[in-house]
C-alpha cells in the first residue's frame, strides 16, 4: 500500500504549503519539475521511476502523479502524454523545494568584468550588466534604469541629420548621458548652439526634475527672447528629459534571441511578441520598479499569475538595486520560459543587483 498525498482527513489544493505533501509526493513532484526544466517535455512515470532509482513501481508513482493533477500542481497536455507542472505547481516547488545554487567563480568573474566602469557611463554600465545576464542565463535579460538624480553642469545638442538631434548632458560630477530628441527639419547649427547655451545657463546645479520646474517656469517668460524655432528646439530637448524622468527611467531589454530561441516549450511565438509589446510601454516600466519596491531581494513572477504581465508560460526573475542612500532606484532581471533554472538563475540575478548598487554607490 502506497503512502498518502498527505495526511488522513485533510484536502490538497495548488495552495497547500509544500509540507503539507508526503515525504514521498514531495520527491517525485521535485523529479518532475526537475526533468521538465531540464527538458520542457512532459513527463512519465517511467522516467520518474529510473531517476528516483528507489524502485518503486510505474503504478505507484502514477497514482501520485494523479492526486498532484489533482490539486492543480500538474497537468497532462495531451491525453496520453506524461505532466507537466502547472504555474501553481511551480511557484509551489520555487517556495517550498527549490534547493538555490551558487555561482561559480568564473560566473562572479564574469559578471564583474563587464560591470566595470572604467570609461563608461551610467546606460553603457546597465546594458553591459543586462549582455552579461543575458548570456550567462540563457534568458531575456532586462533592466530598469534610474532616473538621473545628479546635478547637472552643461547640456549640448549635436546634429544627426534631418529631424533629430543628439542632447549631451554632462552632470557636475562628470557623467555623461545622451539622449536623441527630434527637432524641426533644416534646423541651423547656429539655434542648436543657442539652445544649449539657453539650457545650460538655466539648469546648472539642478537635477532634471529641479531643471523640469524651473524651466517650465522660464520657458513661458523667455519666450519674447527666443526666435520660434529656438523655442520648438528646447522645448524637444526638455520634454524628452521630462519624460524620462517622471516616468522612473528607461528600460533595457537584451538577449530576445535567447527567449525566441527556445520558443519548442513555448509554443506560441505570438505570446512572446506580446511579451515584448508589454515590456516596451511606460506603464509595464513602473510596474516593474514597483514590483521590487514591494520586497526585499530577487522576486520570482510564475506565467500566468505574473501581476506584471500576465503571459502564459513565462517566467520573470528580478531584483532591485540600491543608491548610495539604500533607496531603491532600478530593477534588473531575466524573463525566460517557465521551465527557467531557478537554482541558478535566482543567485545570478542576485549578485548583478548588488553589483550595480556598489557602482552606485
Amino acid at each position: 500500500m502506497t503512502d498518502r498525498l498527505i495526511p488522513s482527513g485533510r484536502t490538497l489544493t495548488a495552495d497547500t504549503p509544500i509540507g503539507a505533501l508526503s515525504e514521498r509526493s514531495r520527491e517525485i513532484f521535485r523529479q518532475i519539475v526537475d526533468a521538465y526544466v531540464e527538458t520542457g517535455e512532459p513527463v512519465g512515470s517511467r522516467t520518474i521511476s529510473r531517476r528516483m532509482g528507489l524502485g518503486l513501481s510505474s503504478a505507484t508513482i502514477r497514482n501520485t502523479m494523479a492526486d498532484l493533477e489533482e490539486a492543480g500542481l500538474l497537468y497532462a497536455p495531451h491525453t496520453s502524454a506524461g505532466r507537466l507542472p502547472t504555474d501553481a505547481g511551480l511557484r509551489l516547488f520555487v517556495d517550498g523545494l527549490l534547493e538555490v545554487g551558487r555561482l561559480s567563480q568564473g560566473e562572479r568573474e564574469s559578471l564583474e568584468s563587464h560591470c566595470r566602469t572604467s570609461g563608461r557611463s551610467l546606460p553603457q554600465l546597465l546594458e553591459q550588466a543586462t549582455t552579461a545576464l543575458s548570456g550567462l542565463s540563457r534568458c531575456a535579460g532586462l533592466v530598469l534604469a534610474p532616473k538621473t538624480e545628479r546635478s547637472l553642469k552643461h547640456v549640448e545638442f549635436v546634429n544627426l541629420g534631418p529631424g533629430r538631434a543628439l542632447v549631451v548632458l554632462v552632470t557636475e560630477d562628470g557623467m555623461v548621458e545622451n539622449r536623441i530628441v527630434e527637432v524641426p527639419i533644416g534646423i541651423p547649427a547656429s539655434v542648436l548652439v543657442t539652445a544649449g547655451n539657453y539650457l545650460s545657463a538655466r539648469i546648472v546645479g539642478h537635477t532634471l526634475e529641479e531643471a523640469r520646474t524651473k524651466l517650465t517656469t522660464d520657458l513661458e517668460a523667455s519666450r519674447a527672447e527666443l526666435d520660434e524655432i529656438t523655442t520648438r528646439l528646447v522645448e524637444a530637448g526638455f520634454a524628452s528629459w521630462a519624460g524620462d524622468a517622471s516616468s522612473g527611467g528607461a528600460l533595457i531589454v537584451r538577449g530576445q534571441a535567447n527567449l525566441l530561441g527556445d520558443i519548442n516549450a513555448l509554443e506560441d511565438l505570438e505570446r512572446v511578441r506580446t511579451l515584448f509589446e508589454m515590456l516596451e510601454t511606460k506603464d509595464s516600466m513602473l510596474r516593474l520598479i514597483e514590483a521590487a519596491n514591494r520586497g526585499e531581494g530577487v522576486q520570482i513572477f510564475i506565467g500566468s499569475a505574473n501581476p506584471l504581465f500576465g503571459v502564459a508560460g513565462c517566467s520573470m526573475v528580478i531584483a532591485p538595486y540600491m543608491n548610495s542612500r539604500e533607496q531603491i532606484v532600478g530593477a534588473i532581471g531575466v524573463i525566460g520560459p517557465t521551465r527557467i533554472n531557478y537554482a541558478r538563475i535566482i543567485p545570478m540575478v542576485d549578485y548583478t543587483a548588488k553589483v550595480i548598487g556598489r557602482f552606485l554607490g
